[in-house]
C-alpha cells in the first residue's frame, strides 16, 4: 500500500523555486512508487471521487494527457476546460473562476504560457482566491510539471548525487512559432539547486527574463556550483553530461511574431546533430520536453539514437503528475 505524505496537502505548485528541495524530492519519491505500481498493474485509488479542473489557454499533448490519464488511474476525474469556450474568454476574472471551481472540485491546474508577464500573475491571482491547490501546467515563467519530470529522469540515469554534472541548456532553431521561455527558465532555477553546473547557451537576442536569470545565479552561488551564460552552442556541449536544447522566442519580440521568426532564421545552425553529440561525454543524455522539431532543433539520428531519453522523460510526466495530485489534493 502506498504511503502518501500529508504535509503538502493544499499547497500550490506554481514555481519549483517556491518549494524546498526536500519537498521536491518527496514528489519524486512518490512518483517512483507510483511508477512501480503502474508497471506492475497495481491499482492506486488514492483520489477516489475527486475532481481536478484542467484549464488550458494553450495547446497540449503530454501535459493534458499525463494529468487526464493520471487522474483516472488515481480513481478521480480530470475535467478539461478549453478557456476559449468558457466565460474566461468573455472576461470572467481569475477571482470568480477560482472561487467557483474550488467549490466544484478538489484542485485546479492551469496552462497559461504564451504572454510574458501574464500567465503566472493569473495563476497567483487565482491561488489567492481559491481554497483548493493550484498546479502550474506551464506559465510564462516556469514549467514545473515538466522540470520535476526532467529531474526524475536525470536521477534515474545518474543517481541521487548529481553534484558535478554539467548540463547544457541551449536555444535551438525552429520555424514554428515563438515558444515560451518557461522550460529553460525552469531548468536554470531547478537544476542549479541540485548540485549541477549549468551552462545556458543562446544567441545574443534570445535572453531570458533577467529576474529569473538572477535566481539561477543566486541558486548556483548558494549551492557552490557554476552557472554560465554563453552565445556558443558547441562550447556549452563540450564535455557535457546532459544536453537540453530547445527553441524559445525572443522576449522583446513576443508582440511581433513575424519578426521573431525572421530573426530565428539567422541561427539555423543551432541544431543538435551527431557532431555536436560527439563533443559531449560518452555517457551523455539528450533531453527535450517535446515536441521537438525534427530536422530543425535536432536530427533524427540524435533524437532516436542511444543518447536520447526523451521518451523516458515524457513517460515520467505521467508519474510526477500523479505524485503532485496525490500529494496536494
Amino acid at each position: 500500500m502506498l504511503n502518501i505524505p500529508t504535509h503538502l496537502k493544499g499547497r500550490d505548485y506554481i514555481r519549483t523555486q517556491d518549494w524546498s528541495k526536500e519537498d521536491l524530492l518527496t514528489v519524486i519519491n512518490v512518483a517512483e512508487e507510483l511508477k512501480y505500481a503502474f508497471k506492475h498493474n497495481e491499482p492506486t485509488p488514492i483520489l477516489n471521487n475527486k475532481t481536478i479542473f484542467l484549464m488550458f489557454f494553450d495547446k497540449s499533448t503530454r501535459t493534458r494527457n499525463a494529468f487526464e490519464a493520471g487522474m483516472t488511474q488515481l480513481g478521480g476525474h480530470a475535467h478539461y476546460i478549453d478557456v476559449s469556450t468558457s466565460q474566461i474568454s468573455h472576461g470572467e476574472s481569475a477571482k470568480d473562476t477560482g472561487i467557483i471551481l474550488s467549490r466544484y472540485g478538489h484542485g485546479i491546474a492551469i496552462r497559461h504560457d504564451l504572454v510574458p508577464y501574464e500567465g503566472e500573475n493569473y495563476m497567483r491571482d487565482m491561488a489567492f482566491w481559491a481554497d483548493k491547490p493550484i498546479i502550474n501546467l506551464q506559465s510564462d515563467i516556469d514549467h514545473p510539471t515538466q522540470t520535476i519530470a526532467d529531474l526524475m529522469t536525470i536521477m534515474e540515469r545518474f543517481g541521487s548525487n548529481l553534484r558535478g554534472l554539467k548540463v547544457a541548456v541551449s536555444w535551438a532553431y525552429t520555424r514554428s512559432y515563438a515558444k515560451p521561455l518557461s522550460v529553460p527558465q525552469g531548468l536554470i532555477m531547478l537544476l542549479t539547486r541540485f548540485g549541477m553546473d549549468v551552462v545556458l547557451a543562446r544567441p545574443p537576442e534570445y535572453k531570458l527574463m533577467p529576474e529569473i536569470v538572477e535566481i539561477g545565479k543566486k541558486n548556483a552561488e548558494r549551492e557552490g556550483v557554476r552557472f554560465e551564460i554563453v552565445d556558443d552552442m558547441e562550447y556549452a556541449f563540450e564535455s557535457a553530461d546532459i544536453v537540453y536544447p530547445k527553441s524559445w522566442g525572443a522576449l522583446h519580440l513576443f508582440n511581433n511574431p513575424e519578426e521573431s521568426l525572421k530573426l530565428a532564421k539567422k541561427y539555423k545552425d543551432w541544431i543538435v546533430d551527431s557532431k555536436k553529440m560527439e563533443i559531449t561525454k560518452p555517457h551523455s543524455i539528450y533531453m527535450h520536453c517535446l515536441p521537438a522539431a525534427r530536422g530543425e532543433e535536432v536530427t533524427d539520428d540524435v533524437i532516436d539514437g542511444p543518447h536520447s531519453v526523451v521518451f523516458d522523460e515524457a513517460e515520467n510526466r505521467l508519474h510526477t503528475a500523479k505524485a503532485l495530485m496525490s500529494l496536494l489534493m
